[in-house]
């Protein structure tokens, strides 16, 4: 099936070996928080806040760091292609001793650094600006109070510091993601001020330059009980991003239901050293669903794919189910991301562009639509092969084995 494939892509000018070699070498950043439900290993009692929320109560979730890295390494052993490992703060391992988020250091992270040593594995972080006492008021980079600012501030340039020794250790700059649940239920009189604390704010977080680390700034329409406005909106980070040249996040939840990240991408990546991408899906709101194979999906891939931008764009996931099996719910995100590359890595994009400029629409249509009856299946069941990486579903019955043995005795 691979070979009449190859035949049929090498007929329209598409290079599938390349296109196996290429997509071999891309990093995907994999989200630890979907083994865990986002609970991290604190020992507090502070439950989700913040404007996020996960549904569902799957047996089998990851209680302790041990555990979730034995489901990681499981996943890692049923995708193919190249990992990361993306982590929160509130992942830390502090053997017992309280230590508060402003006080974390690297020391508290060795043992998911050796782990990605192990793996071969690169490692990207979070500072968590959710579910803690000092966000309780709903603001923390925005805050009015000054000593709520400084407490998130000083979390944020310690995440930078650890993720900084990250990159150090592991040979490749961590890409360290600033979010933050800011904002009103409702309609608030003064949006401009909490803006201009944010912008102090990341500006004292950024002060420092770091060799290792690569910073990031993550806009959203709105959280659960932050209806009304985001003091971090896209406008706001976008702005921010071009004018301080940090890299801007595009996670695919976080716009209206009608926006399309893909529209976004070549808007965008001239203007800032580059776009960090979470490939997450909303449905109907920002409810981080497992990726699927879904249009917008392969269309993102695809534009990025289009105009070469892998190396200006950092790909990550950002999902979590609690009402299905997480591993199962890790590797259909994974697999799916890829395939979307896949898909746009094997578009015969020069022959299109080449219509396009003649003003050949008609070609172009037709080429487009004849594409997606195109063989892409048996390409990705050569990349899984080559990975030595369960073909089809196969991997299911590994989950399923996984479940029955580790999972269900949890």
């Amino acid at each position: 099936m691979y070979n009449k494939a190859k035949e049929m892509y090498a007929a329209i000018g598409v290079d599938t070996e390349k296109v196996l070699e290429k997509i071999a070498k891309i990093p995907v950043s994999v989200h630890c928080w979907q083994g865990d439900d986002v609970t991290g290993f604190e020992s507090s009692e502070e439950g989700l806040s913040g404007g996020i929320a996960t549904t569902g109560n799957y047996p089998g979730k990851s209680r302790t760091p041990e555990e979730l890295r034995a489901d990681i390494k499981k996943v890692m052993s049923l995708v193919g292609g190249s990992m990361r490992l993306s982590l929160h703060g509130s992942y830390a391992e502090t053997n017992g001793e309280k230590v508060d988020r402003d006080a974390l250091q690297p020391k508290h992270f060795e043992n998911w650094i050796n782990f990605a040593k192990e793996e071969k594995l690169g490692l990207d972080f979070n500072p968590t600006l959710f579910a803690h006492p000092m966000a309780a008021s709903g603001f923390t980079l925005s805050s009015l109070d000054a000593g709520i600012r400084e407490f998130w501030i000083n979390h944020c340039i310690a995440s930078r510091e650890i993720a900084d020794y990250m990159g150090k250790e592991l040979g490749s700059p961590a890409v360290t993601n600033v979010w933050i649940p800011d904002g009103f239920k409702d309609i608030p009189v003064d949006r401009y001020t909490p803006r201009r604390h944010l912008s102090d704010s990341l500006d004292k977080i950024f002060a420092k330059k770091t060799a290792h680390n690569l910073d990031a700034v993550e806009s959203k329409v709105f959280g659960i009980g932050f209806e009304s406005c985001t003091i971090g909106s896209h406008e706001f980070y976008m702005g921010y991003a071009v004018k301080n040249q940090t890299l801007l996040t595009l996670d695919t939840g976080h716009f209206h239901p009608t926006e399309v990240v893909s529209n976004k991408i070549t808007g965008i990546v001239d203007f800032v050293p580059g776009i960090l991408l979470h490939t997450s899906r909303p449905v109907r709101w920002d409810s981080d669903h497992v990726v699927i194979l879904d249009d917008e999906l392969e269309m993102l891939m695809t534009e990025i794919a289009r105009h070469d931008l892998f190396d200006k764009t950092y790909i990550g996931l950002d999902f979590f189910d609690a009402s299905i099996n997480r591993i199962a719910a890790w590797v259909v995100g994974i697999r799916s991301t890829q395939k979307a590359i896949m898909i746009g890595l094997l578009e015969p994009t020069k022959k299109l562009v080449a219509l396009e400029a003649e003003g050949d629409y008609t070609s172009r249509l037709a080429l487009l639509e004849e594409m997606k009856a195109m063989p892409w299946m048996a390409v990705w069941d050569e990349f899984c092969r080559r990975n030595d990486v369960p073909v089809g579903a196969a991997w299911l019955d590994n989950v399923k084995q996984y479940e029955k043995d580790v999972l269900s005795k949890r």
